[in-house]
């Protein structure tokens, strides 16, 4: 998800990139279970994991918090947030219907520039599947997926897709991690492409709708390895 994914924002940018790094890796300790549901987030001892001031800290579980990893209660911190495959599963639902309909939309306004684009973003998709980079992938997938956001032209919908968006980005991370998941998504990503391409609207919001549908089953197969781990 440039993903124009939103990363905790500081007046600093020592600040804010030292956040950015207290947040990957508490989102990636919270999905692989080293961090469990009800664990409490103590910002002292945080700060003394990452060598940091507290200040980062805090924003770091502001963006948690935001993205539903974390619960922040008045006088009693923040702790890891159990949320569940249902939850999950409808948050996918809705963004499923919301990039289709960006798609929709892209199919009658995107310019060529624009098409370049995305070809060239799924392009990288493909090279940084095939090296089994996760990273990479994840990258170059939230760049094709910001230029469709922006290229539909509707300010609105793009403000509410990328709300949704912090709040899921986190698993979509995740799921690229998944056997053969990224090889797909590229595959997927070029019958989009072609839909746009060919001014086909109906196809263009299919394609991507069943794109994010089978990212919504990915994601709850991960939500759900985290809740067996914790039963354990």
């Amino acid at each position: 998800m440039s993903a124009k994914t939103q990363r905790p924002a500081d007046s600093s940018g020592k600040d804010n990139s030292t956040a950015a790094t207290v947040v990957r890796a508490l989102e990636d300790d919270i999905l692989q279970s080293v961090l469990k549901p009800g664990h409490r987030l103590d910002e002292q001892a945080l700060a003394r994991r990452f060598q940091v001031s507290r200040t980062p800290v805090r924003e770091a579980l502001r963006h948690l918090a935001s993205s539903g990893l974390v619960e922040i209660k008045r006088n009693h911190g923040a702790t890891v947030r159990a949320l569940t495959t249902t939850e999950l599963v409808e948050m996918f639902q809705v963004m499923a219907e919301l990039e289709g309909l960006c798609s929709r939309l892209c199919a009658r306004r995107m310019g060529e520039a624009e098409l370049a684009l995305i070809r060239e973003h799924n392009t990288v998709c493909e090279e940084r599947a095939r090296a089994n980079d996760h990273e990479g992938f994840f990258a170059a997938n939230n760049l094709f997926h910001d230029v469709i956001y922006a290229s539909a032209r509707n300010q609105y919908l793009e403000q509410e897709i990328r709300k949704l968006l912090n709040r899921i980005n986190v698993y979509r991370r995740h799921i690229s991690f998944q056997p053969r998941r990224m090889v797909h998504s590229a595959v997927e990503h070029w019958k989009i492409v072609k839909a746009i391409e060919d001014g086909d609207e109906d196809g263009a919001h299919c394609y991507m709708r069943e794109h994010v549908d089978l990212l919504a089953g990915s994601a709850a197969d991960v939500l759900l390895a985290l809740e067996a781990s914790n039963d354990i």
